[in-house]
């Protein structure tokens, strides 16, 4: 139903397309991003990207009977020491296949590259505690609560706290 490819110049205008206000780019981009986003942020992003020696790697997700782009997401902090990663940038941007879990099946084609071609042994991920729908999702994929980090991130003139997650490769074979 889906393929990870990799996120190139050209889809730029897409993911642009798909953030349309600070409180979203927060939740989807982290820190890391400021509102609106722009073509030069996102350059920044893939720079040293998707590389035999990059510690991150960012795909574009196809919706393989249309051929269209749908999707975001990301692996980073690829630490090849510690075998471990993590997961971010996760976003269904087509509103016309949210709900059809999508979701997953992303999540399940990055743990695919993580614990086959990366051979690594955790993968991790954060997600803002009102997110029920992604919390539901990375449960389903096989990721475990590890803790709350209380008003971890300061939105305007609120906090909002956000769930540790990860999965272990033998939880991940487990599930398979």
């Amino acid at each position: 139903m889906i393929e990870l490819r990799y996120f190139e110049p050209n889809d730029f205008q897409q993911l642009l397309d798909w953030i349309p206000s600070q409180d979203f780019l927060l939740q989807w981009g982290g820190p890391g991003f400021t509102y609106p986003l722009t073509v030069s942020q996102l350059e920044t992003y893939v720079n040293g990207a998707n590389k035999d020696d990059s510690s991150v790697f960012v795909y574009k997700v196809i919706h393989i009977e249309s051929g269209n782009v749908i999707g975001h997401i990301s692996l980073g902090k690829l630490d090849k020491t510690n075998k471990s990663a993590r997961i971010g940038k996760v976003l269904v941007g087509d509103n016309d296949v949210r709900g059809q879990g999508i979701g997953q099946r992303m999540i399940e084609e990055l743990l695919k590259i993580a614990f086959n071609e990366f051979a690594l042994h955790r993968v991790s991920l954060g997600v803002f505690d009102f997110n029920q729908s992604a919390i539901r999702c990375y449960e389903k994929a096989g990721f475990t609560k590890e803790g709350l980090l209380r008003d971890y991130r300061k939105n305007d003139n609120e906090y909002w706290s956000l769930w540790e997650m990860s999965i272990l490769k033998h939880e991940w074979l487990a599930k398979q």
